[in-house]
């Protein structure tokens, strides 16, 4: 393995070290943890903390989307695995300015159940706390138990609607509905072409054979729906898209936002060829398109692969995506 490494074990603590000193006037490490990345402003009086928090390994997520607008402070995880519940609780606190804390974050379990235990402990500081799960992978639960999906690239949208409202002066019951409509009106699909390495690890921590794909990929290599022969690009554009529009199985035309982020390794040349079908197939179904975004948002280290998200919008959503909104990742 080739890689930009010191100690491959110290590796996310290089990377903190890094992010920081190059972003250093939007954010900051938490004096209370240094696995805590947050706006230098935090706490923002009255206004509702907005927290997030994951493994590393999928950046610009979590840590660059803290900033206005968007996330108040991030917990940092090892590379895929889930931050403590200190850190999460050390992110709460950080963020409270008396208005309460809305913790944002993917479904799965590690990070449930640390951020459960840390909002019990911020309880316990008189710090009241409200979370929403984001559950936009369609490949890792059928409709009838969305509840169990995980969430990836999609959950972007959850911390630019629950961003937003919170920027606009909204309560964290308003911060919690905002951000949960996100959640209910997105939807994803990944494909592989190739795995990605844990700097830790040295070597690939699954395979896909020469000449084929995963369809239904998981963000950390969990496996697809199927493993199938390589197709063109707008074959594999065609096969995600109508993918998500069954999951929605929509009434009609809809006004939509669509991302298509790249998984570490992928050209942004093919994630706009890709691009191109997908958009052929919404307007020719009827469908508008309000926003786009094309490039790596949401990675999985140096994966070779594509996440295709789609959001249903209305008055509200457009209202919320549409906010201005600043941080390292992404500016309005």
């Amino acid at each position: 393995m080739q890689r930009f490494v010191n100690n491959p074990d110290l590796i996310v603590d290089d990377m903190l070290r890094g992010y920081v000193d190059a972003h250093g006037d939007t954010v900051k490490l938490s004096s209370r943890n240094e696995r805590v990345i947050q706006r230098v402003d935090a706490p923002v009086a009255g206004k509702v903390g907005i927290v997030t928090g994951g493994g590393s390994g999928h950046e610009p997520a979590f840590l660059g989307y803290v900033g206005q607008g968007l996330v108040d402070a991030a917990a940092v995880g090892e590379v895929f695995a889930s931050p403590p519940a200190q850190s999460f609780l050390d992110a709460m606190l950080e963020v409270d300015s008396g208005q309460g804390v809305a913790c944002l974050f993917g479904n799965y379990a590690g990070d449930n159940m640390n951020v459960k235990m840390a909002a019990e402990l911020a309880e316990d500081e008189g710090i009241t706390v409200k979370y929403v799960t984001a559950t936009d992978d369609i490949a890792s639960s059928p409709p009838e138990t969305r509840e169990k999906r995980h969430g990836i690239a999609g959950g972007l949208f959850m911390w630019k609607a629950g961003g937003a409202r919170a920027a606009m002066g909204g309560s964290l019951d308003e911060v919690i509905a905002s951000a949960q409509k996100a959640v209910d009106n997105t939807r994803s699909i990944c494909v592989g072409l190739g795995s990605c390495t844990i700097p830790a690890v040295g070597s690939p921590n699954f395979t896909i054979e020469e000449g084929q794909m995963e369809f239904g990929i998981g963000h950390h290599g969990e496996p697809g729906i199927r493993v199938v022969q390589l197709g063109t690009a707008d074959q594999i554009a065609t096969e995600m898209t109508e993918a998500i529009l069954r999951d929605f199985n929509f009434d009609g035309p809809q006004e939509v936002a669509v991302m298509l982020s790249g998984l570490g390794a992928t050209p942004p040349m093919e994630l706009y060829v890709l691009y191109g079908k997908v958009a052929d197939i919404l307007k020719g179904q009827g469908h508008q398109i309000h926003r786009t975004f094309v490039g790596n948002y949401v990675t999985s280290l140096d994966m070779n692969g594509v996440s295709l998200t789609i959001v249903r919008l209305d008055q509200e959503l457009k209202e919320l995506l549409n906010h201005p909104g600043e941080c390292p990742a992404l500016t309005y």
